[in-house]
């Protein structure tokens, strides 16, 4: 009879634990950092204890980490430039300050090979292109020109209709806090267009924002590659993406990686919009919060409308009542992330569709003000609803709570090797019934299928392969 009940008891303690852990909604990775924040500063026996369940729970929910493949390379498709009226040659730094200073519509400033350091002011950009006739500023070959800047902002935008392309772009601050941005585009700054560039060391490689009541809308960020080789040793704001205020941005094809955040609250994003903006979309782009920067504490969430939240003074409409309505991310992949995947902070009328999550806690729609339709992604983790958000999730893939404790995690075996990013798929991929209406074309640039695949993409080897290291001398170009 004692053995029976034993049995029992044990069977009812497992049940209810259970259905707390069902109830509560709370990835293992996130718990943990709770559970440890909780413990210090009591006695050591209870920080210990704290510290060992913190440890326990990430690596129940992350799994052992291991060297990652190159990351996939979206297929990206870019719009023809209008012939050039004009090209600008120029061979050094003062020579491209000078060009872009005196730039006429439809210019196009041409860089040399070789390296061009940067310091004291930004670069302004204060002439205007035109609808028909921008102002581009590119590499006379992709990948041969290094602009390396020792500046709190590299190119500061206030004009319309400048498309920068194919360059490689590195702060090279001593002090991480002193190289924020590598383009602030700001106020009059519209059209925008940042396309096929390597960006490397800075806290918000992309920073855009209002200015005096003018927003920078209808940019484009397209086929870039963003990241970080060294942890940010700041306490500003870590996101390569740092989208504020703005409207109508397009997000395509980026590689965005490594933006881990040392100091203050160490929580960083791969990229947002937030701050009262609208329709603006992320898609098929590659987030893997940790890449080769992995395992440092702090919070790292991929993707997110609404970011943390936006002052009001910064917000568009001067009260933020939404960070961000009927904007949109579509076909990424995102791996690797101490936190969310995507992240939802008061941003109504979202459309969060085939995405694939893997190593994330998964996707979170959090506040009243939020409402999200989230469909046909394939998420290594939880889609969940918090402080009364409303969520319409159907048709996707996720994983039980309950699992994620036992460190069970059935979307990564569909991969050939999840954790490593060979994304290749282990047997016949999980198909849906029909295609979305919304669906556009997978993160490889491939149209849909009648009965697609969940998530990012049908097949990872129709991505582009991954580019040789582009090459960058220190001789070629004088510097100054």
């Amino acid at each position: 009879m004692r053995i029976l009940l034993a049995g029992v008891l044990v069977v009812a303690t497992t049940a209810v634990c259970v259905a707390i852990v069902d109830r509560a909604q709370i990835p293992p990775r996130r718990l943990g950092p709770y559970l440890e924040h909780r413990a210090d500063g009591h006695r050591p026996s209870i920080e210990n204890a704290g510290h060992w369940l913190r440890e326990w729970l990430v690596a129940v929910d992350r799994g052992v980490p291991v060297v990652h493949r190159p990351l996939p390379v979206p297929s990206v498709t870019f719009e023809a430039l209008p012939p050039a009226r004009r090209t600008v040659t120029v061979a050094s730094a003062d020579a491209l300050r000078r060009a872009i200073a005196e730039a006429q519509p439809g210019d196009t400033i041409m860089l040399m090979p070789g390296t061009y350091r940067f310091q004291g002011p930004s670069v302004r950009i204060e002439r205007a292109g035109t609808a028909t006739d921008p102002i581009v500023v590119r590499a006379e070959v992709a990948g041969s020109v290094d602009l390396e800047f020792d500046v709190l902002e590299g190119f500061y935008v206030a004009a319309p209709y400048w498309v920068f392309a194919d360059l490689v772009i590195r702060g090279v601050c001593a002090d991480h806090s002193a190289c924020e941005h590598a383009f602030h585009v700001v106020g009059h700054g519209t059209h925008f267009v940042a396309r096929h560039n390597v960006v490397v060391d800075f806290n918000a490689h992309f920073k855009i924002n209002g200015e005096r009541g003018d927003y920078p809308d209808f940019g484009r960020i397209e086929g870039n590659a963003l990241t970080n080789s060294r942890i940010r040793d700041t306490g500003n704001p870590v996101t390569p993406i740092d989208l504020v205020a703005a409207s109508h941005w397009r997000v395509t094809g980026n590689r965005i990686s490594d933006f881990v955040k040392a100091g203050s609250n160490r929580v960083s994003y791969g990229a947002f919009a937030k701050g009262g903006g609208r329709d603006n979309v992320f898609e098929q782009n590659v987030v893997v919060c940790e890449d080769k920067l992995r395992g440092a504490p702090g919070q790292r969430v991929g993707l997110s409308l609404g970011g943390g939240g936006t002052g009001a003074g910064a917000c568009r409409d001067g009260r933020c009542i939404t960070e961000q309505d009927a904007s949109t991310l579509r076909a990424n992949l995102i791996a690797s992330c101490s936190d969310d995947g995507i992240y939802l902070n008061r941003s109504a009328t979202s459309r969060i569709i085939d995405n694939t999550l893997l190593d994330t806690a998964g996707i979170t729609v959090r506040f009243v003000e939020s409402s999200a339709d989230v469909e046909g992604n394939l998420v290594d983790g939880l889609i969940r609803a918090a402080n009364g958000a409303l969520l319409h999730a159907r048709d996707n893939i996720s994983t039980s709570p309950v699992w994620l404790f036992l460190g069970r995690h059935p979307a990564r075996e569909l991969f050939i090797d999840a954790g490593a990013l060979d994304l290749r798929w282990h047997g016949q991929p999980p198909r849906r019934a029909s295609v979305s209406e919304t669906a556009g074309r997978d993160m490889c640039g491939q149209r849909r299928a009648a009965q697609p695949v969940y998530g990012a993409f049908d097949d990872v080897a129709a991505c582009a392969a991954p580019a040789p290291r582009m090459r960058a001398t220190s001789a070629d170009v004088e510097r100054r």
